[in-house]
């Protein structure tokens, strides 16, 4: 049997509540808007590059969002000591060109992974916390981080679309 990609029950965003809950269901929200868009597809649907000669895919960007996860929760945010997971100095893309619809299943899991990983590894500190940006050197506090995180999947849950759309038609809320 082949593996696609499983349903996704979409929950509803906080609309009231603290600073923190309202980042982090927003988060949580297109999070959730990336794994929908590839609901149903198989790892060779996910794995197709729809708009030549780009290298995005569904399933790159599933690969792509837990390199960023990683990178600006953990690595940044909580300093854990570790690596990326699909890029290396040799190929800094390797998250969009190193696509293997056989593991699909497989980078789904690490995804999933990640994600609770990130929200373990922050969830004790505050969004006052601040960590030095990896490129301007400034000061930026995991506020920052959450609202560049909801800023990043909101542009990729948009390619996300337009990438199902050119699979099988399906675009919006159907």
């Amino acid at each position: 049997m082949t593996w696609t990609a499983p349903e996704i029950e979409r929950t509803q965003q906080l609309l009231v509540g603290d600073e923190r809950a309202m980042l982090q269901s927003l988060l949580d929200r297109n999070r959730a808007i990336l794994l929908w868009k590839c609901q149903g597809l198989n790892g060779s649907q996910l794995a197709a590059r729809s708009v030549e000669p780009s290298s995005m895919s569904l399933l790159g960007l599933i690969r792509h969002m837990t390199e960023v996860e990683r990178g600006w929760f953990r690595m940044r945010a909580a300093a854990e000591p570790v690596e990326y997971v699909y890029s290396s100095e040799s190929n800094q893309d390797g998250d969009f060109d190193d696509t293997d619809p056989s593991v699909a299943e497989a980078d789904f899991a690490r995804y999933h992974e990640e994600i609770a990983l990130c929200d373990k590894a922050i969830a004790a500190l505050s969004l006052d916390h601040t960590v030095l940006h990896p490129r301007s050197g400034k000061d930026i506090s995991l506020r920052w981080i959450y609202l560049h995180m909801i800023e990043e999947y909101a542009r990729h849950d948009g390619h996300a679309d337009l990438l199902r759309e050119c699979l099988d038609g399906i675009t919006g809320y159907q």
